[in-house]
């Protein structure tokens, strides 16, 4: 079967910007922890944060041209610009690039500025430019039209399952040939929504920093876009290859994970899935978390992949400060196993495990029948 490589990466978030932040990221094993101000009722509430910055991104498109763009595309643009970057792409021919976007909430700043608009001004004064960034498709289409992309582009919201749901169609493009490259990322955003719904889910005290597995609730919400660059797999260097993507719902019984990978766990400290995360991983395997560093979002599944392609690239992985109930701790240790599995649990029932390698084993999509 048709073998899938990971060309290039670019991320940005609350870590930094690009490939060699996230890297120091890792190797330090702490992200940057800000606040987010959201109005309420009861006055400003003051929550903890990962915020992305986009001034990078003005190196690859000239302010005037951005003028008109918000915050969420803006992630996303930089995020596309760093991986073909990264790749070693930038400048070139991109009419048989595909872009494929994932988003749990989408744009809901601007989303919610539009509807302020409307329902401060009427229909007839409501914001033009808000409504034409709060569309569905805004980023991605935002992304094909500077790249001067041609491929098929599509946008990707599942929740939780955004990331994994997303990766299966940038798979099929290329397995059908639709696309010779795929953009595939994923991108969220803070807003004064997600900080109420956060406080709201929180209460008044809210933690620090994240505790990945431990017994208490600690999430902190973060925004950011992450981006890879995949093609079909050939003799040119590449980070790492995707071996399996499989999603699917649990009713009775566990998961089916491979006992020989590192388990990245998407566990970022909300306390109802601790104990479905320590359930599902096999008892054998070595456990790491890096939501430390990038915050809760469904966003934070495109930034494991990311983290998992460098582990496989430089034959290490990484301990993460204060991630209670990992088995990854002091210093930077070798990667013992040619394969990682990137596990995302959401719900009472819903998973998604991806698995890469750098031996790069033909890619397999499966979907467990229910």
């Amino acid at each position: 079967m048709m073998r899938i490589a990971v060309k290039g990466i670019g991320v940005t978030g609350g870590f930094g910007c690009g490939v060699a932040e996230l890297a120091a990221a890792l190797e330090e094993g702490v992200g940057r922890v800000t606040e987010l101000t959201v109005p309420s009722a009861q006055g400003a509430l003051q929550l903890p944060a990962y915020r992305a910055e986009t001034e990078r991104l003005e190196q690859f498109a000239p302010k005037r041209t951005l003028r008109r763009i918000d915050h969420y595309s803006k992630m996303g643009l930089l995020g596309a610009y760093l991986a073909l970057e990264d790749a070693g792409l930038l400048g070139s021919d991109l009419s048989r690039l595909g872009v494929v976007v994932a988003s749990g909430y989408g744009a809901t700043a601007t989303t919610f500025a539009f509807l302020d608009s409307i329902i401060g001004d009427g229909d007839i004064c409501a914001s033009p430019t808000h409504f034409a960034n709060s569309v569905h498709n805004a980023a991605a289409a935002n992304i094909s039209i500077m790249l001067g992309a041609r491929g098929p582009s599509l946008t990707v919201s599942q929740f939780e399952m955004s990331v994994p749901s997303a990766l299966l169609s940038a798979r099929q493009w290329l397995v059908e040939g639709r696309a010779d490259m795929v953009l595939f990322g994923a991108i969220d955003e803070l807003s004064d929504l997600i900080g109420y719904l956060q406080h709201r889910r929180r209460g008044p005290r809210h933690p620090s920093a994240i505790s990945p597995l431990a017994g208490e609730e600690s999430s902190i919400i973060g925004e950011g876009a992450a981006f890879l660059l995949l093609t079909r797999n050939d003799a040119s260097p590449a980070y790492c290859a995707i071996d399996s993507v499989e999603t699917g719902s649990i009713y009775q019984g566990g998961i089916s994970l491979p006992d020989d990978a590192l388990m990245l766990l998407g566990a970022d400290g909300r306390k109802e899935l601790v104990a479905r995360y320590r359930a599902a991983v096999p008892s054998r395997s070595r456990v790491a978390c890096y939501a430390p560093i990038y915050g809760s979002s469904p966003a934070a599944a495109a930034f494991d992949l990311a983290a998992a392609a460098l582990i496989l690239r430089n034959g290490k992985a990484y301990p993460i400060a204060g991630a209670a109930g990992c088995d990854m701790d002091g210093t930077a240790v070798p990667l013992e196993t040619e394969r990682i599995c990137s596990l995302r649990l959401a719900g009472s029932n819903e998973y998604a495990a991806v698995t890469l390698s750098r031996a790069g084993v033909c890619l397999r999509v499966s979907t467990p029948t229910i």
